[in-house]
């Protein structure tokens, strides 16, 4: 039976490759939108069900070959992303975060701008006095694609404009959208009004492109060389009066209570709306204090996108399997009885950790209700205890590791001064299949080498065929033997291969955010990189003397140090870390210098701030090129001291002759930077 399933998939994923190909790169799609699911929804199952999996998965391959057609360039400002929020409390942790780093009373309201999340394509509009002269997509947030001339097509985009307030030169962000009425018309022609807005903007040929009828809303600006407004209503306002449409559901509003009332009030309309959103997106209103709270490393701190309620379906609970994470975490996840929810089908439900299962007392063949909100990860919120049977027997969850047998732990988190929620494998280092294939997927991944065509599941079929075990392996790969493979032709290993060697060159803070150590993401690799500056300082780690140097900076704490100081002390990850720096060429490690105030100088901060958060002080240093430590040394050239400093903090300075600033002093210097 399972030898004419395998061909009926094969059949199966031959046809959607097809769909595929004529979709994204001959821009005419062969099917609805409707078939083109149903085909994929039944790879997906038959993947869930019977273990199926291959090259051309739609888990592994995401559309067709992407089009090289568009150059490419940098945005003057990125264009993030947003965080998200769900509920009430979620709003509430928003601003209270807010509120904190700004230093304000507990009881502080801030003015929001309120505007619905169209569902769309992003795109920044740069105009030089008055001129259109390039449009963007967003791309991956550094860069974009030029479609400057398909955006030009679109009647909503002016192409001169004259206003005497209009900036000298601005980058105009919205979103390139379809109407429903306007889909209705073309919809057996794409999946649905985003992919239909998607395709039209990646005509080779901007004259197809104007046949599409695109519209445009402008909502923000990335590049602004004289910036007026003091507010971002205003923005939005004067938006309207240069000839950009803007939406007429713009909402200025107070309190997280009429946030929510209103997120209610639109939530209810959506669907009589001409256009699809899914959310509601809110801006602290005024632009200073935009400004004061600034951006976290991939979105603002000042907006948040407050999606709309979850698509939930009920299934039933079929089994429960253990995933291990890079880390060791291990993850239950319910496999259910595939159930479409919100046009996607789902077989998988993560039930979080131990204590959810216990609280929830999760069970197999339980009935269950899932949740899918957004693009977050489908998750059981309850169970039916009704409908459960007589045989129905209570979860245990494992003591030893599903994958290598080692013993599981839950560690003492120092910080919440309670034991973890999450169960872990003790192993170490490589010495777990299901930890060492994790993080070969982690090293490849975007954010760290971005090794092209090794997606996550080319790296398990790659480990399967023993190709790859450790990441240094990767710089070793037989090609020849990968050209012998089912779906692997010799463009795909011609790309690979070039992928492989182009990833050679990196930079040190995405080598070390690559190795996977514990508690170093991406921000804590930066500030590892800035201090050590180059690989050579790196692996001096190996000294625990020489990580315990790591304490000065500031951001790195005791949880950090530790998880280096046991990374480094297992042989196996130390032989992969020296291997790879044998292999890799790292590029050098410009920092780049911000002229202000504190241009080169080294400050530290003791005492309790008036009306300033730890947080926004140290932002200001960085803004005015300065660095903030954790430690008095002879290198300091600033202490400031708040109220009721550590006295052994000053004493330390006044020796060594670093001069103590009070805050008063601090903040005359800040302006100064101004």
């Amino acid at each position: 039976m399972k030898d004419s399933l395998s061909k009926e998939y094969r059949k199966k994923l031959s046809l959607l490759e097809k769909y595929n190909k004529f979709y994204y790169q001959n821009q005419k799609p062969l099917v609805s939108d409707k078939k083109y699911d149903e085909l994929k929804s039944e790879i997906l199952e038959l993947e869930s069900n019977y273990g199926f999996n291959d090259l051309k998965s739609p888990n592994v391959k995401v559309g067709y070959k992407p089009s090289k057609k568009f150059e490419k360039f940098k945005h003057k400002v990125k264009m993030l992303s947003l965080s998200n929020a769900f509920n009430e409390e979620d709003l509430i942790n928003f601003q209270k975060k807010n509120i904190n780093f700004l230093a304000f009373d507990k009881n502080y309201e801030f003015e929001y701008n309120a505007e619905p999340k169209i569902d769309g394509i992003s795109a920044s509009l740069n105009y030089k006095n008055g001129k259109l002269i390039k449009g963007l997509s967003r791309g991956d947030g550094d860069e974009g694609e030029d479609i400057t001339e398909n955006l030009k097509t679109i009647k909503d985009i002016p192409l001169n404009i004259s206003y005497k307030d209009f900036p000298d030169e601005i980058d105009i962000r919205g979103e390139v959208f379809i109407e429903t009425n306007d889909f209705k018309k073309i919809e057996k022609d794409f999946a649905n009004p985003r992919n239909a807005a998607s395709g039209s903007l990646r005509q080779k040929d901007p004259k197809k492109t104007e046949l599409i009828p695109l519209k445009f809303i402008a909502y923000t600006f990335g590049y602004n060389s004289n910036m007026k407004e003091s507010k971002q209503s205003d923005f939005i306002k004067n938006l309207d009066k240069w000839g950009f449409k803007i939406s007429a559901l713009n909402k200025t509003i107070k309190g997280i209570n009429n946030l929510v009332k209103y997120h209610s009030d639109i939530e209810k309309k959506r669907f009589t709306l001409n256009f699809d959103i899914d959310g509601i997106v809110y801006k602290v209103n005024e632009f200073n204090l935009q400004k004061r709270l600034g951006f976290m490393a991939t979105a603002p701190r000042w907006a948040i996108a407050h999606k709309f309620s979850a698509n939930y379906s009920i299934t039933k609970i079929i089994d429960i399997d253990i995933q291990v994470g890079r880390t060791g975490a291990l993850t239950p996840v319910a496999k259910v009885k595939p159930v479409n929810i919100g046009g996607v089908m789902v077989s998988n439900a993560t039930l979080h950790n131990e204590d959810e299962i216990n609280r929830k007392d999760v069970r197999i063949g339980d009935t269950v209700k899932i949740e899918r909100a957004g693009d977050v990860i489908p998750h059981v919120i309850s169970v039916d205890k009704k409908l459960r049977t007589t045989k129905s027997q209570k979860y245990v969850f494992p003591n030893k590791c599903p994958s290598c047998g080692s013993k599981t732990i839950k560690e003492y988190n120092s910080t919440t001064k309670k034991i973890d929620a999450v169960r872990r494998c003790s192993n170490e280092g490589f010495g777990c299949e299901k930890i060492s294939i994790e993080k070969l997927k982690h090293f490849v991944s975007k954010d760290a080498l971005n090794i092209e065509g090794l997606g996550k599941k080319v790296v398990e079929k790659f480990w399967d065929l023993k190709l790859i075990k450790f990441p240094d392996d990767i710089f070793n790969l037989n090609f020849k033997k990968i050209s012998e493979l089912d779906g692997w032709g010799p463009q795909s290993v011609e790309n690979l291969e070039k992928s492989v060697n182009k990833s050679k060159k990196i930079k040190l803070d995405k080598f070390i955010y690559s190795l996977g150590i514990r508690h170093i993401g991406q921000e804590n690799a930066k500030l590892i990189s800035e201090f050590l500056k180059n690989y050579s300082n790196f692996i001096k780690l190996k000294d625990e003397r020489k990580i315990e140097e790591l304490s000065n900076i500031d951001g790195i704490g005791e949880t950090q140090i530790n998880s280096l100081k046991i990374f480094f002390k297992n042989k196996t990850n130390l032989n992969v870390t020296m291997s790879l720096g044998r292999i890799l060429i790292f590029e050098k490690n410009v920092i780049k210098k911000m002229e202000g105030a504190f241009s080169n100088k080294i400050l530290m901060f003791t005492g309790k701030l008036n009306n300033i958060s730890r947080a926004e002080a140290k932002s200001i240093v960085e803004n005015n090129g300065g660095k903030i430590v954790s430690n008095v040394s002879k290198k300091l050239d600033y202490l400031v001291a708040g109220e009721k400093p550590t006295s052994r903090k000053v004493k330390m300075a006044n020796d060594l002759k670093v001069k103590i600033l009070n805050q008063i002093d601090f903040e005359k210097i800040s302006k100064l930077g101004q």
